[in-house]
């Protein structure tokens, strides 16, 4: 067994500059969902109706046509009655049209039906990394001016800023209300680590972080105690946004790295004014790890003291769903996923209490990194938020359900159905909140990622430079190229977007 355990003098401390302090705006800080797309080019579900008087208004009674996900449509009468719950009146129904898998996929359906100018869907569940452009665009209901000041005050008081930042333009005006944010976290096989000699529970594991070298060989050891299991890490590391915004993101800040030098000064901007710095040798080491992960010491670039062969090389290919699977199967010991798979697999029906949950594990600490908000257990900051189409037949009725989905209460409701974090950081303050069955029992590991997130660099050009990083670290993961080349190519191919404008 590796000797080389974490004491409490080598964990990661967590230093919290501005831009995380105005994150975390009250003690009770957390976290993104699951990555969802939608495909193909028809309507789908059931389009609007009307009866009554022919309007939406209150003697008409409505079916909007919500854009969301396979997940999301297999609780829809929960969702209904939560909405219901939290005010929406009886005459609006639902109409959840599920789409695929992927974020991306997402992303260009809604190009497409937007820059259509269709009417349907009503409502568009948007992943907070490529709402802006949306916003740039004016493809999406202006909230601020139908809604009014009142509650776009209260949400900028009670929502997380970042969250909220992610979905308003340059003046404030908010575009987009935040449904749940995410944050991920390490999930393991805490019965499997706990026979490989580890003691998670007196080590406190589910708050103070583990470095990653330190992971490699816990799950090593249970990989070598347990010929049954085919996998020892899951993760996500296939050519999409989700590599891009969340995964490297993690490795790289964890390591001290940054996109764009330090987040608390460039991480919004000002783009064509800020330094490009992804090919900082910290930045190469994550590159490394993850390489020995995968590769073990047949990779010439594999990094020394971290165990290998602890991930397949099918995480290339690997989404949220698909790197899920093995761990939910019980055929792997670690997963690195977002709060709806703590839900799924934290049940009784399967772990249970047996799941063990952590903060994503460090390269570096926090103390000795370059910049601030970087180094420690970072957790890449998602979520999704709830859009209007500026083309609905149905406005009234789409401004009763965004004001029903405001509510404290709904949000809470997510949370138990689906294991997605509520966007206000008071709201899992509450006692509610803790007696939640399975996700109320991992809050405090929660809301550490929350005090260490970092959001993904979202900006005009972010699409754009999404694309090229998640292309050239999925090629690097694979060999394809050494991580030194594929940065620094990574590197120039980064700094000429920033200067296209």
């Amino acid at each position: 067994m590796y000797s080389g355990r974490t004491d409490s003098s080598e964990r990661a401390g967590r230093s919290t500059g501005v831009s995380r302090r105005r994150f975390v705006a009250t003690a009770g800080a957390t976290g993104v969902a699951g990555l969802a797309g939608c495909s193909g080019g028809s309507d789908g579900g059931t389009t609007g109706t009307v009866t009554g008087d022919g309007s939406d208004g209150s003697e008409g009674s409505v079916t909007l046509q919500w854009a969301a996900s396979s997940q999301e449509k297999d609780v829809s009468d929960q969702i209904v009655e939560a909405l219901r719950d939290a005010g929406m009146p009886d005459r609006i129904d639902i109409s959840f049209l599920a789409g695929g898998n992927v974020s991306n996929d997402r992303r260009s359906q809604y190009n497409r039906w937007l820059s259509a100018d269709r009417a349907k869907p009503d409502l568009l569940r948007m992943d907070s990394g490529w709402t802006i452009p949306f916003i740039a665009r004016e493809q999406l209901m202006n909230l601020s001016e139908s809604l009014g000041d009142e509650f776009t005050t209260r949400v900028g008081e009670d929502y997380f800023d970042m969250a909220v930042n992610t979905a308003s333009d340059r003046d404030g005006a908010l575009y987009a209300l935040p449904l749940w944010v995410g944050l991920p976290t390490m999930l393991y096989r805490k019965d499997l680590v706990e026979s490989a000699g580890y003691s998670p529970e007196s080590e406190n594991w589910a708050t103070e972080s583990i470095s990653w070298e330190t992971f490699s060989h816990v799950t090593r050891d249970v990989l070598d105690e347990n010929d049954d299991l085919d996998y020892g890490y899951t993760f996500q590391a296939s050519d999409y946004e989700g590599l891009s915004c969340c995964n490297f993101n993690e490795f790289m800040t964890s390591w001290g790295g940054a996109y764009f030098g330090n987040p608390e000064e460039h991480l919004f901007g000002p783009v064509g004014d800020r330094p490009v710095t992804v090919d900082d040798p910290q930045v190469v080491d994550a590159v490394r790890m993850v390489r020995t992960f995968i590769n073990g010491d047949d990779d010439e670039h594999s990094l020394d003291g971290y165990a290998g062969d602890i991930s397949p090389d099918a995480v290339l290919q690997w989404t949220e769903p698909t790197s899920a699977k093995p761990f939910t199967n019980g055929n792997a010991v670690m997963l690195r996923n977002w709060p709806y798979f703590v839900n799924v697999n934290g049940s009784p029906e399967n772990f249970g209490e047996d799941l063990g949950v952590m903060p994503i594990p460090y390269g570096m600490q926090s103390s000795d990194a370059e910049y601030p908000s970087t180094g420690g257990p970072v957790a890449a900051l998602g979520g999704w938020h709830l859009a209007a189409n500026p083309n609905t037949e149905h406005e009234s009725a789409v401004l009763e359900v965004m004001k029903a989905a405001s509510k404290d209460s709904f949000n809470l409701a997510l949370f138990d159905i689906l294991g997605q974090i509520p966007p206000k950081p008071a709201a899992l303050d509450r006692e509610e909140a803790r007696d939640i069955p399975v996700m109320g029992r991992y809050l405090d590991t929660l809301k550490v990622a929350g005090e260490n997130a970092i959001p993904r660099p979202v900006t005009s050009v972010w699409p754009d430079q999404s694309t090229q990083i998640y292309q050239a670290v999925n090629g690097t993961l694979g060999q394809e190229q050494p991580p030194e080349a594929a940065l620094s190519d990574l590197s120039e191919t980064l700094t000429q977007i920033e200067n296209s404008l």
